[in-house]
């Protein structure tokens, strides 16, 4: 991949947040979707790559989503593999809560996992604990190996966790072993890649989230030198019937070489509302101020990006070459 495609990559994720950070707080998920989702597409076909959508948001008949199959950019420089959240947290927005992220991630052609948008059991964990954890053993044993790695106490060690009754079991041993829990009402990729970065206070992540976001959470801690493991939980018989057609063992538990293959890859987020990592968008007068991190892990360079947008030259968040 060309490393210049990390600051393209950039101008996509800063259009998705500033088009839906207007609704921020207003109660429609919705609108605030489809805005990052179109602000997101219009960027992209800016950028000098041929790009397919892997990991979207749907199908082809599910326009304006960015649908799985979909070609983006100019159809001139390398062949990706595009993984995207135009919005991660859309009910994050619609409240105004934390942690709304606009998110993608890109690695050459046939890398990336085809997740099917089912469940997936994760832990995560920043780079002082790879090599450390399981997901196949118990709670306890795993905030043990992590505290362990970062010198810690387990009542210092603070966990991520989704708000969810299918989570209680995990919150119950947590709160048993004394460790901190750090709740979070959606927003999963943030909470693995905030374990990446000791300002965040987050140690390791556990529970069920969406396979899609597990894919582009291991893109993150490819960059960041961290660790994700994780295994598909279908809920139904035809979720199961998906993964065999896939070729997909249930037993299996999908580690990072299965979830992201090869030695490059690129992830770029930018701040929708306010989080431990990043800032929201923040608008004044014909002007908007975005946060974005941008990493490359062929390179391991993290890169942190104030971005000031003239709304009044981009009326439609971007300008064609």
């Amino acid at each position: 991949m060309e490393r210049s495609l990390t600051m393209e990559l950039v101008r996509v994720t800063e259009a998705a947040a500033l088009a839906s950070a207007r609704w921020m707080g207003r109660g429609k998920k919705m609108e605030a979707d489809d805005a990052a989702t179109t602000a997101m597409r219009n960027v992209f076909d800016t950028v000098p790559m041929k790009g397919t959508v892997v990991i979207g948001e749907g199908e082809m008949d599910e326009a304006p989503m960015l649908y799985i199959g979909e070609k983006l950019g100019t159809g001139n420089g390398p062949g990706v593999d595009i993984a995207v959240d135009p919005l991660e947290g859309t009910n994050i927005v619609a409240s105004g809560g934390w942690n709304a992220l606009a998110v993608l991630a890109i690695a050459d052609k046939g890398n990336l996992l085809h997740a099917p948008d089912m469940y997936m059991e994760k832990i995560a964990v920043g780079p002082e604990a790879v090599g450390q954890v399981d997901i196949n053993a118990s709670v306890i044993d795993n905030l043990k190996a992590v505290a362990k790695a970062k010198n810690k106490d387990i009542q210092d060690v603070v966990a991520t966790v989704l708000d969810r009754p299918r989570h209680e079991h995990i919150i119950s041993q947590l709160r048993e072993a004394g460790a901190r829990i750090k709740l979070i009402n959606d927003g999963d990729v943030a909470g693995a890649i905030n374990t990446a970065f000791d300002h965040t206070g987050v140690d390791i992540l556990f529970g069920l989230g969406g396979a899609p976001e597990g894919v582009i959470s291991a893109v993150a801690l490819k960059c960041l030198g961290g660790e994700i493991q994780g295994k598909l939980v279908p809920q139904n018989e035809e979720e199961v019937t998906r993964c065999k057609k896939m070729g997909i063992d249930l037993s299996q538990v999908l580690r990072m070489e299965d979830l992201v293959r090869g030695d490059d890859a690129i992830f770029a987020a930018t701040g929708v509302t306010d989080g431990e990592l990043l800032r929201g968008v923040q608008f004044k007068g014909s002007h908007g101020s975005t946060h974005s991190v941008v990493m490359r892990a062929k390179s391991g360079t993290v890169r942190f990006i104030d971005g000031r947008h003239s709304l009044n030259k981009k009326p439609n968040l971007v300008i064609k070459p």
